[in-house]
């Protein structure tokens, strides 16, 4: 069985904020880490891991294969893009803007990696802790990618209005098109359209405000975007965690230490703690340094004060509540929950909650989903149709022609 293609989650922020720790702590490869501004210039592509809590491994011995199972626990892959950092005027090509804004097209939802602790102004430069305001880095990182579908949009303006006028198409129609290389579908169109009272408006007398209402929207509907507060380990940085909750109240906002979660993983592959990316707590079983005892023991402090890193919590806000997707667990033998060599639950498929039996079938493999009759529920063996939703945690037979 091969599952096609992998969900893709961007990181974004601007330069010194932990972006890159962000993402070297959560898929735990080397990348450059400095305080220089522009350290990231081509996008580093890794896999990080969503965690799986209550999956079916915690009472089965699992066999995996596209998963990885840690402490009775799944994790399930997500590859992760760490782009580089945005600065104001972006989406008029200043900085590495352009690149920025192009490889976003690739993630359905993104991580706002934000300093927390005020401790980098709006260029990313190093300041004081505190001196800055990160509720401003939100407003500036939304504002620069609205601007830059204002300026997609803008482009033939005047043939995409007539188009809509002379050919009697409809807007939303005309626009998904336009608008389709960016990830956006008829469905971010027709809503964004709807709320900005544009629906019936015709495109030949949209005003500045017009174009960019509407682009926030399509944004906001085509690019969830999680805060990751960043740096919570800084003392400045509960008052920046606060001020963002008050800020943006309806937002996903996760304290997040980066460092803390490197430096335990990288203590975990010493031997000097066992610890379960995302858990609240860590054992010590090796023998550490005076210094690293010092720091393990400042990071034990943050979790009891956080309940954890924020890292593993950060991903999995990203994939299963601003996506909402779910896991299912694809199976060729419904009876012993496995593949034809006996694998149990081998694969694991992160998946949008709105799938239905069918389109795991296309998600596995096209040709699978072209044969579809029908599927199975193999923990309760009910027999699914083509339409009906999955749910998370389901174990499903598909059955092909």
């Amino acid at each position: 069985m091969v599952l096609q293609g992998r969900l893709q989650i961007g990181i974004v922020g601007k330069p010194n904020a932990g972006k890159s720790t962000f993402f070297a702590a959560a898929t735990m490869r080397d990348v450059r880490i400095s305080p220089t501004p522009f350290t990231t210039i081509e996008p580093n592509v890794g896999i990080g891991h969503a965690r799986v809590d209550g999956c079916p491994c915690s009472s089965l011995a699992c066999s995996p294969r596209s998963y990885v199972i840690v402490g009775g626990v799944c994790f399930a892959p997500v590859e992760l893009i760490d782009v580089a950092g945005l600065i104001p005027g972006a989406w008029q090509g200043r900085g590495l803007g352009n690149q920025f804004l192009d490889h976003l097209r690739r993630a359905p939802a993104l991580i706002h990696v934000v300093d927390a602790s005020g401790s980098t102004d709006e260029e990313g430069r190093l300041v004081r802790p505190g001196t800055h305001d990160p509720v401003v880095d939100v407003i500036f990182l939304e504002r620069e990618i609205d601007m830059w579908i204002v300026s997609i949009l803008r482009r033939d303006w005047s043939k995409t209005a007539k188009l809509v006028e002379y050919s009697k198409r409809d807007v939303a129609d005309v626009l998904s098109e336009r608008l389709a290389g960016l990830g956006v579908r008829r469905a971010h169109v027709e809503a964004a359209l709807n709320e900005a009272g544009l629906a019936k408006k015709p495109p030949s007398v949209w005003t500045d405000d017009d174009f960019y209402k509407f682009s926030s929207l399509v944004r906001t509907y085509s690019r969830p975007i999680v805060i990751a507060a960043n740096k919570i380990d800084v003392p400045e940085a509960e008052d920046g965690y606060r001020r963002l909750r008050q800020a943006f109240p309806g937002r996903i906002i996760v304290p997040t230490s980066a460092e803390a979660e490197l430096a335990l993983r990288r203590a975990a592959a010493k031997g000097l703690v066992k610890y379960r990316p995302g858990d609240s707590s860590f054992e010590l079983v090796g023998s550490p340094t005076p210094q690293q005892k010092a720091a393990l023991e400042r990071i034990a402090e943050l979790l009891r004060r956080w309940g954890s890193t924020g890292v593993v919590q950060t991903i999995n806000a990203a994939v299963f509540d601003a996506l909402n997707y779910v896991a299912v667990y694809p199976v060729e033998d419904e009876k012993r929950l496995s593949d034809r060599q006996g694998s149990v639950l081998p694969d694991l498929l992160l998946v949008p909650s709105s799938f239905t039996a069918r389109d795991v079938a296309y998600a596995i493999h096209t040709e699978l989903g072209e044969r579809f009759v029908g599927a199975i529920d193999a923990r309760t063996g009910r027999r699914l149709a083509a339409g009906d939703r999955v749910y998370q945690g389901l174990v499903i037979k598909i059955l092909a022609r």
